[in-house]
């Protein structure tokens, strides 16, 4: 089921504003992402759901794959995330099957990704640090 673009519009000019305030700070559940748009080249920030795994992080694709930001991150390949006050860099955007994006996060946020049967999900790897 994806989510009703009423809710995305809400989401998107009211829910989201407050976000920002709490995103990717010390004991936030919600993470910062800033992503380059691929036509402009204008820098976003965006408050999200994701879910530190493995080497890297895993996305919920809540309203599908058609958004904007999971678009320019496609086409750009890296994404900076701040997550619990600490920033990093990461790239590789990969698909991954439903039971994998959903197992990757906790209860109870995999239980009402399961209620409201999110299928869409993405993995990218942290970004090495490169030494000088």
């Amino acid at each position: 089921m994806k989510i009703p673009n009423k809710v995305r519009f809400i989401n998107k000019k009211f829910t989201n504003r407050l976000m920002m305030k709490i995103a990717g700070k010390e004991h936030s559940p919600i993470v910062l992402i800033e992503h380059i748009g691929r036509q402009g080249g204008r820098v976003y920030r965006i408050p999200i759901m994701a879910a530190p795994h493995k080497e890297g992080f895993m996305f919920a694709l809540t309203y599908r794959t058609g958004v904007d930001w999971y678009k320019n991150i496609l086409a750009s390949h890296t994404v900076k995330l701040t997550n619990k006050g600490i920033s990093c860099e990461l790239c590789d955007p990969e698909t991954v099957d439903t039971r994998q994006g959903q197992d990757a996060f906790t209860f109870p946020k995999n239980q009402v990704f399961r209620a409201i049967d999110i299928r869409d999900f993405f993995f990218m790897k942290a970004k090495p640090v490169s030494s000088l």
